[in-house]
C-alpha cells in the first residue's frame, strides 16, 4: 500500500501499477475505485472499456501536477508532454481532496 501525500498531508491511499500488465488493465473491469491509481513513466490514458468517469492528473518530473482532467468512459486523453507519472481516480475525488494544477505531489510507498 502506498500514500499519495500534498503540502505534507495524505490525500488517499494508492495502488502503484508495478508491472505492465497491471499498467495495461489499470481500473478496467472495476464497478468502481477508492483511493488513487498511480501509472509510473506515464503521458497518457484512455478510458475505453471503462465503467464510470474518472480524474486524471499528470506529474511532471518535480511531483508537481501539471494537467488535471475527467475523462468519461470510452475516451481517449492527449499526451502530456511534461508528464512523467499519472494519477487516476473516480471522477470528484480530486475536488474532495482538493487536489489542483500546481500541487505538489508525491507518492510514500
Amino acid at each position: 500500500m502506498a500514500w499519495l501525500v500534498s503540502h505534507g498531508n495524505v490525500i488517499a491511499s494508492a495502488e502503484v501499477a508495478g508491472s505492465r500488465r497491471e499498467r495495461g488493465k489499470g481500473l478496467l473491469g472495476k464497478d468502481s475505485f477508492e483511493g488513487a491509481f498511480v501509472i509510473p513513466q506515464c503521458k497518457w490514458v484512455h478510458t475505453v472499456r471503462m465503467r464510470f468517469p474518472i480524474d486524471v492528473a499528470y506529474v511532471d518530473e518535480q511531483n508537481v501536477v501539471v494537467k488535471t482532467e475527467r475523462l468519461n468512459r470510452h475516451r481517449v486523453g492527449a499526451p502530456v508532454r511534461h508528464a512523467t507519472w499519472v494519477v487516476e481516480a473516480e471522477a470528484g475525488a480530486f475536488a474532495r481532496w482538493g487536489l489542483r494544477v500546481g500541487d505538489p505531489i508525491e507518492l510514500r510507498l
